[in-house]
């Protein structure tokens, strides 16, 4: 048997974001009976509470409110406990495979304890976390110094973007690195035209199927809202700009409606969140174009999403985006008049079915969560 120690997400069932809907599939399509999962979970309960959960043993961890540190404490307390409850167990050469670079400043010392038990390091570093405009000056310091503390002493970094390989790879060339993508669902909404909650949503924000450009994703400014709106604004488009945030309560809306004017622009939309997925489906699908700006990160989930469900693509060109989608979007960057001249010169075509076939094929062939869950399978296994 081997045991997988997964520290690092807030655990399971998943209800945030993307490492968390990772672990999920990773238990959740597991095929190998020799694997077994041991997850870390945030929690309020006292650490070393254990639960199954679709086969994988779960234990709680509840690390003292410090504000931003608690997520260090917690990945520290998770493998601390990790490592007695392995002795108390007599496990034998446990893998860790560690989510995020937070603790990177403190590995060194938690290697050495996963070594003498015969025990493998793992890491994936996510995204370039430190270069995130939410970060302090000191915090971005810390974070960055992590990231190489951690290639130093993992056996292996993975990355779910050949970018962000290619990055860590080229900054730290002592690191050992591979490649393993995340995934995405390509099933079809099951929602129709006709269904009340379709009609319900396009009547409550005046628009239709077809008629608006889509931005959906964590309303940060490294996700370039602001050149995304600006350009919009700048185009001669009628279509609406439908924007699914949780915006409410922001001081980033504040400033984005101060410096862009986007209120006196009855084509932009924020229409907060959509939780019912189905829905999500639907309108993905009938957005006549998706606008990707993320700029920071690895293997976004929600462009993943966005080419299995959207025809017409508009994306951010950098590296790790182009990584992923490939020849089957369309790219802009931050030079005024770029975007707002592509949106203008798609607007008027009246199909983008070959692009959209095309996203949808690189999804089916590299991005499903049975190919990924296999791959991370025979990474474990060997």
């Amino acid at each position: 048997m081997k045991d997988i120690f997964i520290i690092g997400s807030r655990g399971l069932p998943a209800q945030y974001g993307g490492f968390e809907t990772f672990v999920e599939k990773l238990v959740s399509h597991k095929v190998s009976p020799r694997i077994r999962y041991h997850v870390a979970c945030l929690s309020d309960e006292r650490t070393g509470k254990h639960f199954d959960y679709k086969g994988a043993d779960c234990f709680t961890v509840n690390p003292p409110k410090l504000g931003p540190a608690r997520v260090i404490a917690y990945d520290m307390m998770a493998i601390n406990y990790s490592l007695k409850f392995i002795k108390k167990e007599g496990i034998q050469e446990p893998i860790f495979y560690i989510l995020g670079n937070t603790i990177g400043a403190f590995i060194a010392y938690f290697s050495k304890k996963i070594q003498s038990i015969g025990g493998v390091l793992l890491v994936n570093p996510d995204g370039l976390e430190w270069k995130r405009a939410k970060w302090s000056k000191p915090v971005q310091s810390y974070l960055k110094y992590s990231e190489k503390e951690m290639t130093k002493y993992a056996d292996l970094i993975i990355s779910d973007n050949r970018g962000i390989e290619t990055y860590i790879h080229n900054t730290y060339p002592w690191s050992n690195t591979t490649f393993i993508a995340y995934g995405t669902d390509l099933s079809k909404t099951t929602l129709t035209a006709e269904d009340d909650s379709v009609r319900d949503w396009y009547q409550k924000w005046q628009t239709q199927e077809k008629e608006y450009y889509l931005i959906l994703g964590r309303f940060v400014p490294e996700n370039n809202y602001e050149t995304a709106i600006r350009e919009f604004m700048k185009s001669s488009t009628e279509r609406d700009l439908v924007i699914i945030c949780n915006h409410e309560g922001n001081p980033y809306f504040d400033e984005l409606r101060r410096i862009t004017g986007f209120d006196k622009d009855k084509r932009v939309k924020f229409v907060g969140t959509v939780y019912d997925q189905d829905l999500l489906k639907y309108i993905r699908n009938q957005a006549f174009a998706y606008i990707h700006g993320h700029e920071v990160g690895g293997t976004n989930p929600g462009l993943l999403e966005a080419l299995a469900q959207t025809n017409l693509n508009l994306i951010f060109n950098v590296d790790f985006n182009h990584q992923v989608a490939q020849e089957t979007a369309l790219y802009w960057n931050k030079e005024d008049g770029n975007l707002s001249g592509l949106i203008d010169s798609v607007d008027g075509q009246v199909s983008f079915e070959d692009l959209g076939n095309a996203a949808k094929a690189n999804m089916k062939e590299n991005y499903t969560w049975e190919k990924i869950v296999g791959e991370y399978e025979e990474l474990f296994l060997s």
